[in-house]
């Protein structure tokens, strides 16, 4: 690695700005370049995938979305994007610190000092790497709460999609497709996983679908194909479920009928 540039991620004016005085003074004994700065993760992730930079200091917790969900995110697309090396920015207390230790690339405690954060950069730097990115299994062992968006990679940027937004998940062919009030998406995670992860709010209503509890509107008796054997159907009668804003009606199974009954009050 040449001159590492970096990307400095903080909610907080004064902290960013703290960071940048910090890397000017370390400047001769740990040239760095800024690449830019980002106030929040969903600004971050755009930062990351037009500036490319080799690290970013990354705040912990920031309002909206924190550090270690865009972290997942950026894992999530790892095959796709060139991952920048993460350094944390923590005002964690010691206990929560020690669920990072030897996981991340490194983490510094706020107030960052300037030889840390020296420090830091030059353990990325002997590298010559960006793949100490904490895994994902090991952010969900340190504890992250359940993610409040879904990441989409469209034309080399990851967009986000608020988990509030989803009215349905449908698993097609490889992909998951996920549909909003608005359009669809095409993401490339398994619905047993989501289902694992948003129980909470999203409800299987038939092994190749998801729906959001709080956009079913009712049930209905309907036709809908049947796939029989990879190349024909066959139109069978069912229950159905009625979604707010969104015409097409989703065929639930018999295995998952008691559990939609329940939602719906029949």
């Amino acid at each position: 690695m040449t001159i590492p540039r970096i990307l400095i991620v903080d909610d907080e004016l004064p902290a960013r700005q703290r960071l940048r005085t910090l890397l000017s003074d370390i400047q001769n004994e740990c040239p760095n370049v800024v690449a830019g700065e980002a106030s929040n993760a969903a600004l971050a992730l755009e930062q990351i995938a037009e500036l490319q930079p080799d690290i970013v200091l990354l705040d912990v917790q920031m309002p909206g979305m924190n550090g270690i969900e865009l972290a997942q995110h950026l894992i999530a697309h790892q095959s796709s994007l060139t991952l920048p090396a993460i350094i944390f920015v923590t005002a964690y207390d010691e206990f929560a610190v020690k669920a990072f230790d030897v996981h991340a690339v490194d983490y510094l405690l706020k107030p960052v000092r300037a030889s840390r954060l020296a420090e830091a950069i030059a353990r990325v730097t002997a590298r010559a790497t960006s793949d100490g990115i904490v895994s994902l299994p090991e952010l969900k062992e340190a504890g992250c709460s359940r993610r409040r968006h879904f990441s989409v990679l469209e034309r080399g940027r990851i967009l986000l999609v608020p988990v509030a937004d989803v009215v349905f998940l449908r698993a097609e062919q490889k992909y998951v497709t996920l549909h909003t009030r608005q359009r669809e998406y095409l993401i490339e995670e398994s619905l047993t996983s989501i289902e694992a992860e948003l129980s909470e709010v999203l409800v299987r209503v038939h092994r190749n679908a998801l729906v959001a509890k709080n956009a079913i509107l009712g049930v209905e008796r309907g036709l809908h194909a049947s796939d029989l054997d990879g190349e024909h159907e066959k139109m069978t009668e069912s229950w159905q479920v009625i979604l707010a804003d969104v015409p097409e009606r989703l065929p639930i199974s018999r295995r998952q009928w008691p559990v939609i009954k329940t939602l719906v009050k029949i």
